[in-house]
């Protein structure tokens, strides 16, 4: 089916991202109590979209974002380019004490029955300062962006976050890029700043820019206040509720075109079941299902969401385009740490029914 996104076919860069750069330390399967050393991941639910799109499917992208001028700070700007991500960043003084900080994700990977725990340090986090006329929008677009996203995660962190994704978005719209929003639901995070509530108060605000929707039931249900089952569904890989609550969220906000989500039944933390979703224009499609033996889940739905994205930047079909999504998901779960080190080469493999057998 042809779309009516009308993604330009060029640019300067294929996609930016407005978000929060954070620093993950995980201990592996340690807990954080018993644990005596970490791995150091940099992250962020709307950098790790760049970051794969840059890094696997060799696209031009950006991250918007805050910066510390502080050791912390120069480790993740490394990160940043080392991804082949250009960063156009709002800089901010580190005071030598109490910051303001780049945050930190506290993330054991669990084991077996034992679900991994995730807790944070957000206090003085540079990216909640950002507001409205931070950012030189005007440089950002200069030579053309085909693809804008951002997330639930950036817009919960303050109370001007929400107000500086609304300003990315209207540039966006007026350089003709396509908007994308993943929901991104954290209850902990949405907890301090007035909960479901304040959360669907500044979403359903924002869904007027936005054509493409990443959210899976929860997401859509505390995050946009959208009426759906009981969230503990009898299986998390039947796809008939997310559909009836993509149509009621279109119903709601008709600018939006696309709304996509991953669906994953978890056996245990190391092996779940894997598919994906996509409700386009009226016509909905559903991935493969296959078996996973998780490394790390952490990151696997930004990867869905650049695996997705890239398909459509490329011009693929809806259902081909769901398919390198869910292919690029899974393959992030076999991987340490929240971005991806997959091939292109991989995913469309994977995609059209790739093994796992040795390649020689």
């Amino acid at each position: 089916m042809k779309l009516s996104l009308n993604i330009p076919p060029e640019g300067a860069l294929d996609l930016v991202s407005l978000g929060a750069l954070v620093h993950r330390l995980d201990p592996g399967i340690i807990p954080f109590r018993k644990a005596t050393e970490c791995a150091l991941h940099v992250s962020g639910g709307e950098f790790n979209v760049a970051a794969n799109l840059a890094d696997c499917f060799r696209l031009k992208t950006a991250i918007v974002t805050a910066m510390v001028e502080y050791p912390i700070g120069e480790l993740v700007a490394e990160r940043v380019r080392a991804m082949g991500v250009t960063a156009f960043y709002t800089y901010y003084p580190h005071d030598g004490v109490r910051g303001p900080n780049i945050a930190a994700v506290y993330s054991d990977r669990g084991q077996g029955v034992r679900a991994p725990v995730v807790f944070y340090n957000r206090a003085n986090e540079a990216a909640a300062r950002l507001k409205p006329g931070d950012v030189d929008w005007g440089k950002v677009f200069a030579g053309g962006v085909r693809w804008f996203h951002s997330g639930g995660i950036f817009a919960s962190l303050s109370s001007t976050t929400p107000e500086v994704i609304q300003e990315g978005m209207q540039a966006a719209k007026a350089h003709g890029a396509v908007v994308s929003f993943d929901l991104n639901y954290r209850e902990k995070l949405w907890r301090l700043c007035g909960g479901a509530e304040r959360a669907q108060q500044v979403n359903r605000r924002l869904m007027s820019f936005v054509d493409v929707l990443v959210g899976n039931e929860e997401d859509l249900q505390r995050g946009l206040g959208i009426a759906g089952p009981e969230l503990a569904a009898k299986s998390k890989l039947d796809p008939t509720a997310f559909f009836a609550m993509s149509e009621q969220a279109v119903k709601e906000h008709p600018q939006v075109k696309i709304v996509a989500t991953t669906l994953r039944e978890v056996h245990s933390t190391n092996r779940h079941s894997w598919s994906a979703v996509a409700w386009v224009e009226g016509q909905t499609y559903m991935a493969p299902t296959c078996e996973l033996d998780v490394l790390d889940r952490v990151g696997g739905g930004d990867g869905f969401a650049a695996g997705f994205f890239y398909g459509l930047l490329a011009g693929e079909s809806p259902e081909q385009s769901l398919k390198l999504g869910w292919a690029h998901g899974a393959l992030l779960t076999t991987f340490p740490g929240d971005t991806t080190m997959a091939t292109v080469e991989q995913v469309r493999a994977f995609a059209q029914g790739g093994s796992a057998r040795i390649q020689r």
